[in-house]
């Protein structure tokens, strides 16, 4: 299923960067325990001091791996998380549950094994089928949970994609990530 224009009553999420604001609309109904994920994080604070940490590239990645994927990845690094995260991880929203596919600017649940996500969050630069239920990305076949969409800024990912480095896909100066806040809502 493609995405659609979501409902109005979705969430979206502002985040500040030094490159300018990008804005996700939630799919709260398709996936509930994402979302819920996300805008805890966000309402409680646990995503200031947060940072974009990771841009995978075609050029970036091994030929070992079994499908390369370009991504921006963000939240707390996953040595920081695993120390430090004071929610639980979360169950594993699949896009074959969901209906969700992993397309250009489609916000995703960064994962080791299915029901570890937590505090890793990426946005995807094009299409990512291989990121779905089913594709080559991770061995276990179940994919990552798409649960949003850039709706604003996506140029302002692009940028941030843009200061890949060549040799790995860990940035050795992570980009903070300013602010976070609901809109609508409280700031964070």
């Amino acid at each position: 299923m493609a995405h659609t224009a979501p409902p109005a009553r979705n969430p979206k999420v502002a985040f500040e960067t030094r490159y300018g604001r990008f804005v996700a609309q939630l799919f709260e109904r398709e996936a509930p325990i994402s979302t819920a994920n996300l805008l805890t994080r966000v309402e409680k604070g646990f995503l200031t001091n947060s940072s974009i940490y990771r841009i995978v590239t075609l050029a970036n990645q091994p030929d070992t791996v079994p499908a390369k994927i370009e991504v921006v990845q963000f939240g707390l690094p996953r040595s920081s998380a695993q120390e430090a995260d004071p929610l639980p991880p979360i169950a594993h929203e699949t896009t074959a549950a969901t209906g969700l596919r992993h397309l250009d600017g489609t916000l995703s649940m960064a994962r080791l094994a299915p029901g570890t996500a937590g505090s890793a969050f990426f946005i995807c630069i094009g299409d990512q089928p291989d990121l779905d239920f089913g594709g080559r990305r991770n061995p276990d076949g179940q994919g990552f949970a798409a649960f949003g969409q850039i709706v604003e800024g996506m140029d302002v990912v692009r940028t941030i994609f843009a200061q890949a480095e060549d040799a790995t896909d860990q940035l050795s100066n992570p980009i903070p990530i300013d602010s976070v806040r609901r809109l609508g809502g409280r700031s964070f």
